[in-house]
């Protein structure tokens, strides 16, 4: 069907009306964050009923589809994390009520599949292939962009009743519809600079006072980067980062030696902001984590996590489900390590 444009708030205002009263509803968008630290809203498919509209948020105050948002209205998308992430930021609001098409194909036998797959597989039609590198942010959009764009919004309330008709069968529907609630319940991911070192995967081996520094310098690092909405590796790349963290220096020329370190980490304010980082690091002697987030395993549990994994893996496929919505290795060494926050101790 063909797609509206959208690209004044006096039009967009005039569809508010009908998607408020929208049972269901499928949103999907387009954005960019590889030169900055927070997503760069770039366009916004809607899909309601028969009509489909495309939205442009560089001309469109998309602030009003927060009243959509918050509204009754089942909102059908597909690996929404991101979205959900990006639509909080613009409109200030998370959906009341949300279906993820990959979610609900999980529970039916799929790994998880993208939207191409998904609607090839149940509706016998390939959708136009998308160029990776399409900047989104470019004005005007082409006629195959629009296209594509508004192919991902197209096939999803049909979806939504297709894979719900199936779950209602198969009594797994509150199943999946519990997993999008926890989805949706997590909405825009908070990143906790505190966490920020685990995620470098070079750091986390680390021990003792490297592990503090590291610790200390990835939370700095992530604080800034969103403070100046730059991407981290931007500010400090993860080798140097980790370098630094081994060598702990205490002079700008100590910084300077350290391999990844550059012109740009040791001008100011940046460089004396990393070695108070490092001396930070020293002086609190460990890493902080999250309170009641215990991580550890007893040695002599940790052979069960390669054996529980298997188990799982097996059950998914005796089940048609996908594993990861089973269990994933971190979850079975959450549960193993008695994290209270384990998400095995709670839910289907």
């Amino acid at each position: 069907m063909p797609a509206l444009w959208v690209d004044s708030d006096a039009g967009f205002e005039r569809l508010l009306p009908s998607l408020c009263k929208a049972d269901v509803y499928a949103v999907d968008t387009e954005f960019h964050r590889e030169r900055t630290y927070f997503p760069q809203l770039a366009l916004v498919q809607l899909a309601w009923g028969d009509q489909i509209a495309l939205v442009d948020p560089l001309a469109v105050s998309m602030a009003p589809f927060g009243t959509v948002l918050k509204g009754p209205g089942l909102c059908i998308m597909h690996a929404a994390s991101q979205d959900l992430e990006v639509l909080d930021l613009a409109c200030g609001a998370l959906p009341s009520r949300l279906f993820d098409t990959q979610l609900a194909a999980g529970f039916l036998g799929h790994s998880l599949p993208s939207l191409s797959s998904l609607v090839e597989k149940e509706f016998g039609t390939k959708l136009a292939k998308g160029d990776r590198l399409t900047d989104w942010l470019r004005r005007p959009l082409r006629p195959e962009q629009m296209t594509y764009a508004a192919a991902d919004v197209e096939y999803l309330l049909e979806l939504e009743r297709k894979l719900s008709g199936r779950l209602e069968q198969r009594a797994r529907l509150t199943w999946a519809l519990e997993e999008c609630e926890h989805l949706r319940q997590r909405g825009r991911a908070q990143r906790d600079p505190d966490q920020a070192w685990l995620r470098i995967k070079e750091a986390r081996p680390l021990r003792g006072q490297a592990a503090s520094v590291a610790w200390a310098l990835a939370a700095w690092r992530e604080r800034r980067a969103a403070d100046t909405d730059q991407p981290v590796r931007f500010l400090l790349p993860d080798m140097a980062l980790v370098g630094i963290a081994q060598r702990a220096p205490s002079t700008i020329e100590d910084l300077r030696r350290i391999r990844g370190v550059d012109g740009r980490h040791v001008r100011r304010p940046v460089g004396d902001e990393v070695l108070a980082a490092v001396r930070a690091g020293i002086e609190a002697g460990q890493p902080k984590t999250r309170s009641g987030d215990t991580t550890e395993i007893d040695r002599h549990l940790r052979p069960a996590v390669t054996l529980v994994s298997a188990w799982v893996s097996q059950l998914a496929r005796d089940s048609e489900i996908e594993t990861s919505l089973l269990a994933t290795r971190a979850d079975i060494e959450a549960l193993l390590a008695g994290s209270d926050a384990a998400r095995l101790r709670i839910g289907w």
